[in-house]
């Protein structure tokens, strides 16, 4: 094989590694230039020396109900995926708050940052407080369900009712997973590509069933590899990842005092690190058919709603579905 073979073949790599799909424009980590489904405000934080940008969405609903519900996202997501729900929720009398946390979505990346479950919590009772909103239903999904969890143990008195759409972290995988590190960590948000991304998505969370409506979250999950500042996206990335893998918050269920519903697709297989442990032990994580009963046991007022054929994302998967089932244990 020739030099300029060799080459070319590291080009088309390099190339195809930070491939977008042919219609799309890349973004900028801060989603630049991406419209949110509700008008985007920013709320400016002092925390840990300096200054950041917390987006969020805040609707309220022309004819209210009394009820506010704020809405966390997932690891792999930000708050445009709560759009559809929002639109529902608003319908039925439901003000929404709807935050990305620092170091998501159109949210600040900061060059450094000590990244804590507590430290997001408070951050998002900061803006609560500014908005002048004291009580809500609180509904977390994945690595949100995680945050939601936090932020009712610190403020129960501001969480009138925990919803947890499939949570990770109901099991405590630092017993299972080696430890990595940031720099791993981080190694491997730069190594992530559109096409590995997607191939995870639709295996983790689709059942590789992948469909067109799924399309616009695997794009803000990648439309920003190509970005100048990808760097420090993905530095953020790996910081929040060692933040999961290291913060359980499973042994606090107990001391939950609000009343919690528990909506668990039955498929879901998520599980961080499993392809870092051999197949045996890896076969023993992410299995929330078994997850979901355990935690609704070890939760004092815990309402358990399982979800057949539904994997990671019942709200993006078969939101009429999921819908409903909220709406029945929220009104």
């Amino acid at each position: 094989m020739t030099r300029l073979t060799l080459l070319f073949l590291f080009i088309s790599m390099a190339l195809s590694s930070f491939a977008q799909t042919p219609e799309e424009e890349p973004l900028g980590i801060n989603l630049e230039g991406y419209e949110y489904p509700y008008n985007t405000e920013f709320f400016t934080l002092q925390s840990q020396n300096q200054t950041l940008d917390m987006a969020y969405m805040h609707e309220e609903a022309e004819e209210p109900n009394g009820k506010t519900v704020l809405l966390f996202h997932g690891k792999n997501f930000n708050g445009a995926y709560w759009g559809q729900t929002m639109k529902r929720l608003l319908s039925e009398g439901f003000d929404v708050l709807v935050p990305d946390q620092v170091g998501f979505g159109k949210s600040s990346k900061p060059d450094y940052y000590h990244y804590t479950f507590q430290q997001l919590a408070k951050n998002t009772k900061t803006l609560m407080d500014s908005l002048g909103v004291n009580r809500t239903v609180v509904l977390g999904h994945s690595m949100g369900g995680m945050l939601a969890t936090r932020f009712a143990l610190m403020y129960p008195d501001n969480t009138s009712k925990l919803v947890l759409e499939n949570p990770i972290g109901l099991e405590d995988w630092k017993r299972k997973v080696p430890y990595q590190g940031v720099e791993t960590w981080y190694e491997g948000e730069l190594g992530k590509t559109y096409k590995g991304v997607k191939e995870y998505m639709s295996a983790s969370y689709y059942d590789n069933n992948w469909k067109a409506a799924y399309d616009e979250w695997l794009y803000l999950r990648t439309a920003f590899f190509n970005s100048p500042n990808y760097d420090r996206y993905a530095w953020n990335q790996a910081l929040t990842t060692d933040m999961v893998m290291t913060q359980p918050v499973l042994y606090e269920f107990p001391e939950l005092e609000m009343p919690v519903v528990l909506i668990i697709g039955q498929r879901d297989r998520t599980a961080l690190g499993s392809n870092l442990v051999p197949d045996s032990v890896a076969a023993t994580m992410g299995n929330y058919t078994e997850l979901g009963k355990k935690t609704a046991e070890a939760i004092p007022h815990a309402t358990l709603v399982e979800l057949d054929s539904i994997g990671h994302l019942p709200h993006i998967e078969n939101f009429d579905q999921f819908i409903r089932i909220l709406l029945d244990n929220i009104q």
